[in-house]
């Protein structure tokens, strides 16, 4: 398993123990209790947050006199809310369109399967172990932290792992304030979200090139040691006709976890299932050779 793309100076998904959260609680809670800006729904979170790898891109909007304008929701789900926002500094046309991936409280929050995903995954501190084993308000919440962290650091290593090496696509993590994640919008000047995987009708080359896409990203994961642990069309985007992983909070690192074996197959095989459903022939759409050669990859032959 390969390490040397980490950002260096940034956690990884697997650095698990809590940051200072009395400073960070006092940051945050000085931002919202700021006057609110003359436009806008509010002032940028920028200067708060936790922010993207290196080198961030020039069109990250980074001024302190930027704001956010809520502009709808995206996506709705069991884990989280997927807001549209245009940040920009007003009086100027610096500006750019941010999804915003927002965690629900911890007593509405409902992570499915979340004790396999946590498998690997510990904190050092006892008391906010053992909170997290019986699932107590505060565990909840712990978790919760934890699911942010997890795929705001998975994001940052492979947005990073794409730029340098290739062979993945995944949306920019600009920052991190809490348990709200925001990033790079994937879609048109007009707010309209590229389409999922789910929603493509390609024709046999297209449906060739992607499958091609799909094979080197899950080959990327693997030689990191890592599967998405709940890949389906649905968490695959299509943008400029390149697939983009995206909804990755419950990321495995199959080398810690006694079930990462289980989650690097079900990722292919689902993904496989999908392509042969659009004609893909069968000798491709076959995952078993797939999970075989991903396994030896990994170092889990």
């Amino acid at each position: 398993m390969f390490d040397s793309s980490r950002p260096r100076g940034r956690r990884t998904f697997d650095d698990d123990e809590p940051r200072d959260l009395k400073f960070r609680g006092a940051r945050r809670k000085a931002v919202a209790e700021a006057d609110t800006p003359d436009t806008g729904d509010r002032w940028s979170t920028w200067e708060a947050a936790e922010h993207g790898p290196d080198p961030i891109p020039e069109w990250v909007v980074t001024e302190h006199a930027a704001v956010d304008d809520e502009l709808g929701i995206l996506k709705t789900g069991k884990e989280a809310d997927v807001h549209l926002v245009r940040r920009g500094v007003p009086g100027t046309d610096r500006s750019v369109l941010l999804a915003v991936k927002r965690y629900r409280d911890a007593d509405h929050r409902l992570f499915h399967r979340d004790a396999g995903y946590l498998e690997g995954r510990r904190v050092r501190r006892s008391r906010e172990m053992r909170a997290m084993e019986n699932r107590t308000s505060f565990g909840r919440q712990v978790i919760a932290g934890q699911w942010a962290a997890a795929e705001f650091a998975a994001l940052s290593r492979l947005w990073h792992i794409g730029r340098t090496m290739g062979g993945i696509h995944v949306p920019y993590p600009v920052q991190l304030y809490g348990t709200e994640l925001m990033l790079e919008f994937l879609g048109d000047d007009d707010g309209r979200a590229a389409p999922r995987l789910a929603q493509a009708r390609p024709d046999p080359d297209q449906l060739l090139d992607l499958w091609r896409q799909a094979v080197e990203a899950l080959t990327v994961l693997a030689r990191c040691g890592l599967a998405h642990g709940d890949l389906s069309p649905y968490n695959i985007l299509v943008h400029d006709g390149r697939l983009v992983l995206i909804d990755l909070p419950q990321i495995v690192d199959v080398i810690a976890n006694p079930q990462g074996r289980d989650f690097l197959a079900r990722d292919v095989r689902v993904v496989a299932a999908w392509f042969a459903s659009r004609g893909l022939p069968a000798e491709l759409a076959d995952p078993e050779p797939l999970i075989t050669t991903l396994l030896a990859e990994a170092n889990l032959r």
